[in-house]
């Protein structure tokens, strides 16, 4: 049952997150800067949800992109908005700690 709604958030147990971003994928924090300055993954970028359909220009549709964020909610909703953009390379890290971990 967790599993399943693992993957109806696009939480996929396979998805080798360091590989990714080894091989350049960019990690974008959709939290608040308020939220991103009290820690995040170095290299990242902080775009928040609300503007993220706004200043996602400055990425590539083509370019791999984890998103994250405090739980997993806000990156869960990035995901989408960003596939409805034509973003078709998009993973869904969840939280920004546990991503962390999954990237050392």
């Amino acid at each position: 049952m967790f599993q399943k709604i693992k993957n109806l958030l696009g939480i996929s147990p396979t998805t080798d997150y360091k590989q990714l971003v080894d091989e350049g994928a960019r990690i974008i924090d959709v939290r608040t800067p308020t939220e991103y300055s009290t820690g995040h993954i170095p290299n990242s970028i902080n775009i928040p949800l609300s503007l993220l359909s706004k200043k996602i220009g400055r990425v590539g549709k083509d370019e791999q992109i984890i998103l994250c964020c405090a739980s997993g909610m806000r990156s869960s909703s990035a995901k989408g908005a960003l596939l409805s953009l034509g973003y078709h390379n998009v993973h869904d890290g969840g939280s920004w700690n546990s991503l962390m971990a999954k990237i050392k």
